[in-house]
């Protein structure tokens, strides 16, 4: 028997049968969900995806028998689902032409901190599965193990994978919730609420969200499918950005290319280095440049060695010699970790500091600070200020994801969690920039600071070794994706330092292959390094692939990748190995590094040199 009700302008439809409602979306998918049991299936490409798919709030699970109703509403270009399960309600988003939807979870009554929107049965499939980092701190790495064996909570979003089809589930907002995909079991969970001591660095549960219009609601979870997986995360990516779009001021500058001192001078940065880094680039490096003919150098950690008016004599000479210069800051960290005046302001140190369970919250060697106290905020205004009147037009920004740990409380009694206090710290941090600077986070977010900086490095601290190429090419495998989140990715700083040639080819094209180069080395001093900056760094063909600002995608891990006709293939082993790179079509194919050329047909077959890369432009 079925009962229509009128409920504002939705037409709920109370059903006390063994129905289902069908929600199809895409080409061929559609979730099927059962009214009786509370679950539901999702069919991607005609077949079974999930089953006996679940939600909880807090303690409220979906599969609770209850009275069930649904109704379907237009919202914008979205048809929306609403299942009502009591306290608890369910949303299923589609959208014309998309293959994928959109979930998310309701609560109703007070503030909750544990909303989970999808619990699967048990998933059968000989595919992998994406592990993602919640930053690109403490040399955390990407993973894919088979799905059958994995075992791992990660970040935001997953994939589940194999060579015919791609299935990517991930939040679709950072802004409120830190969400976790946990794998165990044959079975995958999303949990909006997940804190852990690694990989968030948190030593506390998660801040309880507070009720909106009577509801506390879960991030939206975007489930989508392609046959090509990658396709599946780049469309993941750019539904993430529609829904969050950037903060920070619109980039209308070339790809940024940039030297960072950090690379090789690290602490003993001074004046006449930098100056000579500058003379460097400036009287022999002059091929070294943007599309529209600059450099950014970049002053890393360890530039206060410098006098204030050195400073600004180093900015102005920059700037004399055509580049735009650049600083380094950490907002949301104090490094002292000792009780003392907050520069800017009238508050101390000690007032700003957040707690986890009474502690003070200390990771890295820095202390975290709140960053909606006052003080942070002035303090903020303050540095960003002086950078601009030194003439500063690049700042690192280091270290954000100190502002995104859960507190015992905030300053702003309307901030609850710690992705919430990371948004109001970061909208400030872009205020007060305004549109002059270009921001440039190093250690941070991997999702949610992709709406506040405009360039962020792929992956944790990197130099001249194999394995350090091996390590930032991970990062790029698995993430190469968020190059459709940011303006900009790059590998860090790229140092050549006393490396065989061999080595730096490889770590030159994993800055190439990530999307921009930042060099890294002292070129005020005389050593190797500075012959293979002219021999490398000053090459066109090569460069040019920075051109567009865009990542290559994988095609067998980190190992191969390709762009817009161009092939990089790294060998991270000793030993020669020989690679055979399917390609849509054959003619002549063109080493970037050697300048040799040969004939290809619908494959590429070479061999690679031990611990080397080779960049491949098929014309």
């Amino acid at each position: 028997m079925k009962k229509l009700i009128i409920l504002s302008a939705l037409f709920f439809l109370q059903v006390y049968s063994y129905a289902q409602v069908n929600i199809p979306f895409g080409k061929n998918h559609r979730i099927i969900y059962d009214l009786q049991k509370g679950t539901y299936t999702v069919m991607l490409n005609g077949r079974i995806a999930f089953e006996n798919v679940f939600a909880v709030a807090q303690e409220i699970d979906s599969r609770t028998p209850v009275k069930r109703g649904y109704a379907i509403k237009k919202s914008g270009s979205a048809t929306v689902y609403t299942i009502n399960s009591g306290p608890l309600q369910q949303q299923f988003y589609t959208y014309p032409g998309r293959d994928y939807c959109v979930i998310s979870i309701s609560l109703a009554g007070g503030s909750c901190n544990y909303l989970s929107p999808l619990n699967t049965g048990y998933i059968a499939t000989a595919g992998r599965v994406l592990n993602v980092p919640f930053d690109n701190d403490m040399w955390f790495r990407y993973d894919a193990p088979l799905f059958g064996k994995a075992d791992f909570t990660g970040c935001e979003v997953t994939a589940i994978y194999n060579e015919k089809s791609g299935i990517v589930v991930g939040s679709l907002k950072q802004d409120v919730w830190k969400t976790g995909i946990q794998v165990r079991n044959n079975t995958l969970k999303v949990i909006c609420g997940f804190t852990d001591s690694l990989r968030t660095h948190d030593r506390k549960e998660h801040g309880r969200v507070q009720a909106v219009e009577g509801y506390c609601s879960s991030a939206p979870v975007f489930i989508g499918y392609d046959k090509d997986w990658r396709k599946a995360m780049e469309t993941y990516a750019m539904t993430n950005r529609s829904f969050q779009p950037a903060y920070v001021s619109k980039w209308k500058g070339a790809t940024p290319i940039c030297w960072n001192s950090w690379g090789v001078m690290q602490t003993k940065v001074d004046f006449a280095k930098a100056k000579g880094v500058v003379d460097f680039f400036h009287d022999s490096c002059t091929g070294y440049r943007t599309a529209d003919k600059t450099l950014y150098i970049d002053l890393d950690s360890y530039w206060d060695n410098m006098t204030p008016d050195q400073l600004k004599m180093f900015a102005a000479y920059c700037r004399e010699k055509g580049f735009k210069p650049g600083i380094y800051w950490a907002p949301f960290v104090d490094w002292g970790k000792y009780d003392r005046p907050v520069e800017g302001s009238n508050y101390r140190y000690k007032e700003t500091w957040t707690t986890q369970q009474g502690n003070y919250a200390d990771t890295d060697g820095g202390r975290a600070m709140d960053p909606t106290h006052p003080a942070t905020r002035q303090r903020i205004v303050h540095f960003m200020h002086m950078f601009r009147e030194w003439g500063y037009e690049m700042v690192k920004i280091d270290f954000l994801s100190h502002g995104a740990i859960e507190g015992d409380h905030f300053y702003d009694p309307a901030v609850t969690t710690g992705m919430q206090a990371f948004r109001k710290g970061m909208e400030w941090i872009d205020s007060v920039a305004g549109d002059k600077m270009l921001l440039y986070a190093a250690i941070s977010p991997n999702l949610a600071t992709s709406r506040y900086v405009h360039m962020r490095r792929i992956a944790c601290d990197a130099f001249n070794s194999i394995e350090n190429t091996e390590y930032t090419l991970n990062s790029t495998a698995y993430g190469w994706w968020q190059c459709l989140l940011y303006n900009y990715l790059d590998a860090d700083h790229v140092v050549f330092k006393d490396a065989s040639l061999n080595a730096n080819k490889a770590r030159l094209a994993s800055a190439l292959v990530t999307g921009s180069v930042v060099a890294g080395d002292d070129y005020s001093a005389d050593g190797p390094w500075k012959a293979v900056a002219l021999q490398l760094l000053q090459d066109q063909h090569l460069m040019a692939i920075t051109r567009n600002g865009r990542s290559f995608r994988p095609v067998d891990g980190n190992k191969v990748f390709m762009k817009d006709g161009y092939i990089a293939i790294f060998n991270y082993d000793k030993q020669e190995q020989e690679y055979r790179v399917p390609i849509l079509k054959g003619g002549t194919a063109t080493e970037l590094f050697s300048k040799k050329a040969i004939s290809v047909g619908d494959t590429l077959t070479v061999k690679v040199e031990g611990e080397t890369a080779v960049i491949y432009k098929v014309n």
